[in-house]
């Protein structure tokens, strides 16, 4: 009995010097550095505000409302296409046919275009080419790709893209001497390109129709 009681009094005072040594707080401790793992932030909870929801859908947000009607009756005519997928679409042909047309690309500018805007280029290429003058050309960035108009007539559909982007653009001559432009200096492009498909013909590509500056 005597040694329980004794070990009673020795658990008993370490208790006590335990409390006095972590049971107090005096303000001026320093805080315990936690591990790694556990120091990640914690995400804060989000509060809720109060906001109208879009009334239109993402992509309705690069259509003018003049073209959403045009827009419409294609879709109708049309269930596979598809407002997202078309304007990705005219970005990159816009980028290829800018980079065809400065290189002198014929080939290729004859599978993206129609006709017409074909023979414009080539009467380009062909006077660019007899003044010994070759565009080096750069597509910085298209900066905004908007559609503006759409129609649908007997069958063709034809939408309209607005393209504002920054051009770095230099021609040289025959010697390979600068004449024109700067390579280090952007330039602000504006243009319009209307694109053309018959929907129910077996080719699924969109052809360059006609362009114009905005």
């Amino acid at each position: 009995m005597l040694v329980v009681v004794l070990l009673g009094m020795v658990a008993g005072f370490l208790a006590l010097r335990l409390y006095a040594v972590l049971g107090k707080r005096t303000g001026h401790e320093q805080p315990l550095v936690r591990p790694a793992e556990e120091r990640v932030g914690v995400p804060a909870v989000p509060r809720t505000i109060d906001v109208q929801a879009e009334p239109r859908d993402v992509a309705q947000r690069h259509v003018e409302p003049a073209a959403e009607s045009g827009l419409r009756t294609i879709v109708a005519a049309d269930q596979s296409f598809d407002v997202a997928e078309f304007l990705e679409g005219a970005k990159s042909a816009y980028r290829m046919i800018l980079e065809a047309f400065w290189k002198g690309d014929r080939e290729t500018l004859a599978w993206l275009t129609d006709a017409e805007v074909q023979s414009a280029f080539a009467a380009a290429i062909d006077e660019r080419e007899a003044a010994g003058h070759t565009l080096d050309n750069r597509l910085v960035s298209i900066e905004r790709a908007v559609i503006s108009d759409a129609t649908l007539s007997s069958g063709l559909a034809r939408i309209t893209v607005r393209f504002d982007a920054d051009i770095a653009a230099v021609t040289r001559d025959a010697d390979g001497q600068v004449i024109a432009g700067s390579l280090t200096d952007a330039v602000e492009t504006h243009d319009v390109w209307t694109f053309a498909r018959t929907l129910k013909s077996g080719d699924p590509n969109w052809k360059l129709a006609d362009t114009d500056e905005a």
